[in-house]
């Protein structure tokens, strides 16, 4: 990406590792461990915080010189609970089906940490390209967070992706990875993974680093 007003590769990159909204930050997690029993529960829930993300941010973005700053706050849930009440409307009339399977955690869209977040700490601070691609970084994040949660609850508890038969009829499904204690078991793991990924990448880092300075 070009660094013309400040954007680069790490505006977008952070949402997607360093600073990922689930793996990282643990924000969201209502909605992440409640509707990520399939696949496309998962999707449609990501895809929509993030036309959340990226829409209310570039608004707060253009309009940040011109809120008082005693009533950020309750400007920004204003301008969240519009495009969120888009998203609603659509979904609604899109699948009634996606719609009642993903509930209320549409409309909590509102609430959540990672858009109020970014609107107070991001948003308010940033031109608009810069908001934009930051937001586009950390939807991006938490849909593949998300995404990757609900995929393999489906595979292990229903034997199925996208509603797709995986193994047949001689395959017996988990049926606990598509209740409650199935998030909180793979999301506990996809953390344990993501730490040791990370500190494998610090140490070779480090290992690179003490060679460099060797020589």
């Amino acid at each position: 990406m070009s660094k013309k007003d400040g954007i680069t590769w790490e505006t977008f990159a952070d949402g997607l590792w360093r600073d990922n909204p689930v793996l990282v930050m643990l924000l969201g997690l209502c909605p992440t461990l409640a509707v990520s029993n399939s696949a496309i529960n998962s999707l449609s829930m990501g895809l929509a915080t993030t036309f959340v993300l990226i829409s209310s941010g570039a608004l707060i973005s253009l309009l940040r010189r011109f809120i008082p700053r005693q009533v950020r706050i309750a400007t920004y849930i204003v301008i969240i609970a519009t495009f969120v009440t888009m998203v609603d409307y659509t979904i609604q009339a899109i699948s009634l089906d996606l719609y009642n399977a993903l509930g209320a955690f549409i409309q909590l869209i509102v609430v959540n940490c990672i858009i109020l977040g970014r609107a107070e700490a991001y948003a308010s601070k940033n031109p608009l390209g810069k908001t934009v691609v930051n937001a586009l970084g950390m939807g991006t994040g938490f849909t593949l967070a998300l995404f990757t949660l609900g995929a393999i609850r489906e595979i292990l508890g229903a034997g199925s992706l996208f509603g797709v038969d995986l193994f047949g009829p001689s395959f017996e499904p988990w049926v606990v990875m598509i209740l409650p204690p199935g998030g909180f078991i793979v999301l506990s793991l996809m953390l344990l993974a993501f730490n040791f990924i990370n500190a494998r990448a610090g140490r070779k880092i480090e290992q690179s680093e003490g060679c460099s300075h060797a020589a």
